[in-house]
């Protein structure tokens, strides 16, 4: 089997997703396929020689997200983390699934499970380009709409967290993005704090 193939595969799962979204012509996609591609795509941007590892890892960074909901563990910092630790699991089990039936060795497979989980930030390098590639794709995509619905105090704490996780090479990328004013104007401002 191809990358072609398993990253066919993995769209397959994701065309499940219930909540749809638009894309920029306006048309209504499964949330969890237009997250996939639009990973894919900051990724060939970001990092254009990824491995086929790195570009399956990203491809199914939200791999079945719906299928653990959000409600299911408790409204709190602990809870949002331990759902966080939950869905990593199941998409690096899920997305492990689909590599080995795609041809994908175990080596890779585990390889996959790992930038999945994040493990290792800031020292596996296909971690942390999951890590980046994630990151901006919120600030392209999600950050207005997120902005919207928080204090500017809570946003400007998020931003920084989210700044911290980055490596240089992600924070440049961040800089270089289109944001509307009104988002730069609150990344310069978690910045400047």
């Amino acid at each position: 089997m191809t990358l072609a193939a398993c990253l066919a595969r993995i769209d397959e799962v994701n065309r499940q997703d219930p909540k749809q979204e638009l894309d920029k012509d306006g048309n209504s996609i499964p949330a969890c396929l237009l997250y996939g591609q639009r990973m894919s795509a900051a990724l060939a941007t970001f990092k254009p020689d990824a491995s086929e590892v790195l570009q399956i890892a990203v491809r199914a960074q939200h791999i079945e997200r719906w299928h653990i909901a959000r409600k299911e563990s408790p409204m709190d910092r602990p809870g949002y983390l331990r759902w966080r630790q939950e869905l990593a699991k199941h998409h690096a089990e899920l997305c492990a699934s689909i590599m080995a039936s795609c041809g994908y060795s175990e080596q890779e497979t585990e390889q996959a499970k790992v930038i999945l989980r994040k493990q290792q930030l800031k020292k596996n390098p296909d971690s942390q380009c999951l890590e980046d590639v994630a990151c901006l794709v919120f600030l392209e995509y999600y950050f207005a709409d997120f902005a919207k619905s928080h204090s500017e105090d809570k946003i400007i704490s998020i931003v920084q967290k989210t700044w911290r996780k980055m490596s240089e090479h992600g924070q440049a990328a961040a800089l270089q993005l289109p944001l509307a004013e009104q988002e730069l104007s609150l990344v310069q401002k978690a910045l400047a704090s």
